[in-house]
């Protein structure tokens, strides 16, 4: 459904062609691998004396905190009031961090930035005189009671890294924050702006609320707009999706947020963000509203870049497209409701047709607002309508559990839909589908769970305490595929608090499931490709050891260097890092192990190397039937730890894509499967760590196939 709100809601047109800012694609002339403009942009000079005293004052802080914490610790001796601390850290250190990074990478953009570094730094200081005077959290952030607009700054710890990352929220005249009654929450994703960074997010999240410009994000009135920084310029993929969804939580700790009212928008890359997420977390939003940006890889780049990308990427990139192009993953709409905007003539339009074709092919017509002779913005007219439409759903809004739901997933690392999730696939990479309901028997009592599933080797179904719609106690029958589940010694069975919980097998009829915890398989969280050990906390683990060859081992040494500047570089974040021979039994179990070297330079490789599917030796490295010479080749893999199977190790990679995808956001996807056998020879560039020689996939049981 294409709305032209000019034109009295008539159908509109056809796909815009019309030139735009070169601002929304960067064009023909970012496909050169071999000469690739640095992202960030490199800033303007700043005189030497300044950047010391904005060092000096980083260090103030820092110590000042510092000291407070131990003052604190040595006086109380309570954990709770050390707690405290702990837990407002973000709000005062996300500000001396963005100085720092911005000094260190020299990302300054003007003059001016260095004034509003020392603003942020006085934010800080004052923030830490709040604090030791016992201050809320309200209170240090400065949320109070207002009838005017509010704007707050801050920070708050990612489980990834331990990094300080950046938000802003934005409260409209006479929204009471404070109270205990529930409000919403509206979570804006910001457009690419390559000098966005963040000293330039806070400073605008800090700033003067009457003089805040507020362009393509929302306004409600009745509602808070939080702004995840998202880690830069990634579309808010890989970390920086994991960013939004901790914001989420995190403001729900601080303020009364209605769980059921939060809504996913975005415009611009923001909009490719909110396509994604909309998709992939169905169900933990009211309603989404994206606007303009992407929503697959190639067609986006035939189209912006003049990159035949489908007829150059390897089958293993294709696959890998699946994990966030979103036209696979369209039927989980059916979960949320959805408002799409384009400008008429704004070429990103591009990315809701896709969409809405998409949708038609799975029955679902999408609404698309379409701003009149509009480029890359939002209409006013446009605006006020999607506020109009989203407060009709808003009102709409119900606590109660869904009794239809459905799932597609093409990997477990999207797995669940409110009360029923995917826990075991047939095959990775094909869709998996779920269609699952709460039927009532003859006497209207809900007592029989009906489900209809493909490409599905094991399910969940889960009710918490009190979900349960259904009768108040007793068995659950379960028809799975027009099967019954018959099980008279264990569930599925309402608990007394009104929470049932069950998992099914398929093992040539579907059963009960039994327990396989001790099983080595492909399970949600824990299933590849690559990049996905980066989603979850990781730490880096050097070598201490040097490796026989010399070409590995330069190799080991520039790449181990070029994947640590990266994730503070492109992700924002802070690196983490321990050598081979201090990795005990704790490391093991709490985190992701990122391993650079050879089982002759890295001792912890050399430990796990006989339970991996990998043979490595002085002559050969073998993954399944692929074989290279051990001599200038190094593999490179992900692989559940033989140690602790909760948690990966990944061999001799950081995130997979590199500078040259940097350069636009539909190229950020995942360059290697779960393993791949590189040619290292001829060294890294901008898109390649080396030449891959072969690549591939485990299958579900983690083995080569």
């Amino acid at each position: 459904m294409i709305l032209s709100l000019t034109r009295g809601f008539a159908i509109g047109g056809c796909i815009a062609i019309a030139s735009v800012s070169s601002l929304l694609a960067d064009g023909p002339a970012d496909n050169q691998a071999e000469n690739v403009r640095p992202i960030p942009p490199p800033g303007v000079d700043i005189e030497a004396t300044e950047l010391d005293s904005l060092r000096s004052s980083i260090a103030s802080v820092r110590d000042r905190w510092q000291q407070l914490m131990q003052t604190t610790k040595s006086k109380h001796q309570d954990f709770a009031v050390s707690a405290r601390l702990e837990d407002l850290e973000p709000e005062v250190l996300v500000f001396p961090r963005a100085v720092e990074m911005t000094i260190e990478q020299s990302i300054f953009y003007s003059p001016k930035a260095v004034a509003d570094a020392k603003r942020l730094l006085q934010i800080a200081e004052d923030r830490i005189d709040k604090i030791a005077d016992g201050a809320s959290w309200a209170e240090v952030v400065g949320l109070r009671r207002s009838d005017e607009r509010q704007l707050i700054a801050g920070g708050f710890r990612s489980k990834i890294d331990d990094s300080f990352q950046p938000y802003g929220v934005v409260i409209p005249p006479n929204v009471n924050a404070m109270d205990a009654s529930p409000i919403r929450m509206d979570l804006w994703l910001h457009g690419r702006g390559e000098k966005v960074s963040e000293l330039a997010f806070l400073n605008k999240h800090s700033g003067d609320p009457k003089r805040y410009r507020t362009g393509n994000e929302p306004s409600p009135i009745s509602a808070i707009v939080a702004h995840p920084y998202g880690r830069y310029s990634n579309a808010f993929k890989f970390a920086g999706e994991v960013d939004v969804l901790e914001l989420s939580d995190y403001l729900q700790r601080r303020i009364a947020i209605d769980k059921h009212r939060i809504a996913i928008r975005g415009f611009s890359m923001g909009g490719a963000g909110c396509w994604q997420i909309a998709t992939h977390y169905a169900d933990r939003f009211f309603a989404a509203t994206p606007g303009a940006g992407f929503s697959e890889t190639p067609l986006f780049l035939d189209v912006f870049q003049g990159e035949d990308a489908a007829g150059t990427a390897p089958d293993y990139q294709k696959t890998l497209w699946q994990l966030y192009d979103c036209p696979p993953w369209a039927s989980n709409l059916r979960n949320l409701p959805t408002i799409a905007y384009s400008g008429e003539i704004d070429r990103q339009k591009q990315a809701a047709d896709v969409m809405e074709a998409a949708l038609a092919e799975r029955g679902i017509e999408l609404v698309h607002l379409i701003g009149p002779q509009t480029a890359h913005k939002i209409h006013p007219d446009s605006q006020q309508e999607i506020a109009r439409r989203l407060d009709l759903i808003e009102r709409q809004v119900s606590p109660s559990i869904p009794r239809n739901v459905h799932l597609t997933t093409l990997t477990l690392r999207y797995s669940r839909m409110h009360w029923i999730e995917v826990t075991g696939m047939e095959e990775h990479w094909s869709p998996a589908i779920v269609n699952a309901s709460i039927l009532s028997d003859s006497n209207g009592t809900d007592d029989q769970i009906t489900i209809e599933c493909e490409n599905v080797s094991r399910l969940r179904v889960h009710f918490d305490s009190g979900q349960w719609p259904g009768k108040p106690s007793g068995q659950i029958a379960v028809t799975i595929n027009g099967q019954p589940v018959v099980n008279t010694r264990i569930g599925p069975t309402v608990r007394s608090d009104r929470s049932l919980e069950a998992e099914f097998q398929l093992d040539g009829t579907w059963k009960v499931a039994s327990d396989d915890s001790q099983t080595l398989r492909k399970r949600p969280h824990s299933q590849g490709p690559i990049d996905d050990a980066f989603m979850d906390r990781f730490v880096f683990v050097l070598p201490t050891g040097t490796s026989g060859d010399p070409a590995v081992e330069q190799w080991i040494q520039s790449e181990s260097k070029h994947a640590m500047e990266h994730w503070r570089l492109h992700f924002r974040g802070d690196v983490r890092t321990i050598m081979d021979t201090e990795v005990n039994a704790e490391t093991m179990a709490n985190q992701n192990l990122i391993l650079f070297g050879d089982a002759t330079s890295n001792a912890v490789i050399a430990r796990l190397l006989p339970k991996l599917p990998l043979q490595w030796t002085n002559d050969t490295i073998r993954i399944g039937k692929h074989e290279v010479s051990s001599v200038g080749h190094v593999p490179a893999m992900i692989y559940p730890n033989p140690e602790a199977p909760k948690h990966y190790i990944v061999i001799n990679s950081g995130f997979t894509f590199r500078e040259y995808d940097y350069l636009n956001n539909a190229r950020q996807t995942p360059k290697l499967p779960d393993w791949a056998l590189i040619d290292i020879r001829e060294g890294a560039n901008f898109r390649d760590s080396g030449k891959v020689i072969s690549a591939g996939f485990f299958n579900e049981s983690w083995q080569p196939e």
